[in-house]
């Protein structure tokens, strides 16, 4: 079978950002970065508009100008601080960072099973938005996070705990995601090293981390060359790296 058509991003011959010129925690802004550098020429004047002429400087300038303004999502904190940002408030820097060069909102969506909404029904939903982003001329960026399912004290039955978190720059995904489809492949950009990966977006089997009804919670980001918080998982426990969020215009 042909293998099907693919939605890109707009400039793929764009130098991907690398977070580590200015910090480990600063995978939100690179990420950002990125999505306006492989974007259509409309959302590339918000890179432009950066100041520096660096990648260190131009991120210093994202994290100086809108990152460390007080967060409204956390009040008495920073937007970004030593442990990074969080979606909400990415999304607040990356509206900042548009105003006045006449581009639309940019909004953001977690991704995680709602109320009524059966696995299919998640994966579809995310396929959309990133589609739609993509359309739209703006790579989405992806908020991900690895969970594992760790014992706690005393009686209590262990828990699914977040170990670490990650933003990377979505590139590339099948335009169509055929009926019975459970996962989709992907292209995207991790800004730790600055380098160009492919993966795969799809529902977890077995599944891991569920809801009541034993459905899968989240989906899962099956991304081999990039190992969020992997290091940080204990010997016999179980773990997944959840797609939990999305940055992008739909």
């Amino acid at each position: 079978m042909a293998s099907p058509e693919l939605r890109q991003a707009p400039d793929l011959t764009a130098a991907p950002a690398n977070q580590l010129v200015v910090a480990g925690n600063a995978c939100g802004p690179a990420a950002l970065l990125n999505a306006f550098r492989y974007g259509s020429t409309d959302w590339q004047r918000a890179s432009r508009a950066l100041a520096g002429t660096t990648d260190k400087e131009r991120l210093l300038a994202i994290i100086r100008i809108s990152g460390m303004r007080p967060s409204r999502n956390l009040p008495g904190h920073p937007r970004w601080s030593r442990r990074g940002v969080g979606v909400a408030d990415l999304t607040d820097m990356a509206n900042e960072l548009t105003a006045g060069l006449y581009l639309p909102p940019i909004s953001s969506e977690v991704f995680f099973l709602n109320p009524r909404e059966s696995p299919d029904q998640l994966l579809r939903r995310v396929h959309q938005r990133l589609d739609t982003s993509l359309a739209r001329g703006l790579p989405p960026v992806l908020s991900l996070r690895r969970y594992a399912l760790r014992s706690q004290t005393g009686n209590q039955a262990p828990q699914w705990v977040i170990l670490d978190a990650h933003f990377v720059t979505l590139t590339s995904i099948p335009r169509a995601l055929d009926r019975g489809r459970r996962s989709f492949a992907v292209s995207y950009i991790d800004p730790w090293g600055a380098k160009c990966c492919q993966g795969t977006i799809g529902i977890p089997c077995p599944a891991a981390f569920t809801n009541a009804a034993g459905q899968a919670f989240c989906l899962e980001a099956d991304f081999p060359a990039t190992a969020v918080g992997k290091t940080l998982v204990r010997r016999g426990e179980k773990d997944v790296l959840a797609l939990a969020a999305a940055v992008g215009r739909w």
